[in-house]
């Protein structure tokens, strides 16, 4: 006679909302922004490290969008949601510099993805720059025109909140390109979910 020994996984009983990121800024922004929302109240947030398979300072709107997809799509393990963010500029008519810094979010529910944008902005000439033309990311190039000292720029204000002197933070900034992305979920039936 053989016996069956079966072992159960506990059942959660909470959602779980994997961010594809480390960065404390865009973690803390998804804290902050599902607070907002009754169906994600009482949500585990869990911060995975990965990578966006794209380069350190996008410089298109679908190199940035395919960052946020790629970060979201790795992160979504055992999870009920997952989210990637990504910020990066996009080719911008008449604008001084010919771009404009943008953030992405993706929502990934395990089957589609949920886009949303935050606003834009456009960053000085010399630090376009030098993202464009010499390949750094926006922290490196802040620092690089003496806008700055941070290292860690892109964990902190942001080169949003530099430019706003603390009026629009990167966190903030962060949270309208969640927001926006979350009106598809919070509003199935208008989008045939």
């Amino acid at each position: 006679m053989q016996i069956t020994i079966r072992t159960f996984l506990p059942v959660r009983t909470f959602l779980l909302v994997a961010v594809g990121t480390s960065n404390k800024a865009k973690v803390n922004a998804v804290k902050e922004t599902i607070r907002a929302y009754d169906f994600l109240r009482g949500a585990k947030i869990k911060a995975v490290s990965v990578s966006s398979s794209v380069s350190n300072q996008p410089t298109s709107i679908d190199e940035t969008i395919k960052g946020a997809m790629n970060r979201a799509r790795q992160a979504f393990t055992t999870c009920d949601y997952s989210i990637g963010i990504e910020s990066g500029l996009m080719r911008v008519p008449y604008t001084k510099t010919g771009y404009m810094d943008v953030c992405v979010c993706a929502i990934f529910d395990g089957k589609e993805f949920h886009l949303g944008f935050s606003s834009a902005f456009e960053c000085p000439s010399e630090i376009t720059r030098l993202m464009v033309k010499e390949g750094l990311d926006m922290t490196q190039a802040a620092n690089a025109a003496g806008l700055t000292t941070n290292s860690a720029l892109g964990s902190a204000e942001g080169m949003i909140g530099i430019l706003t002197k603390g009026r629009l933070t990167r966190k903030e900034y962060t949270k309208q390109a969640l927001t926006t992305a979350l009106i598809h979920l919070e509003n199935p039936h208008l989008y045939h979910l």
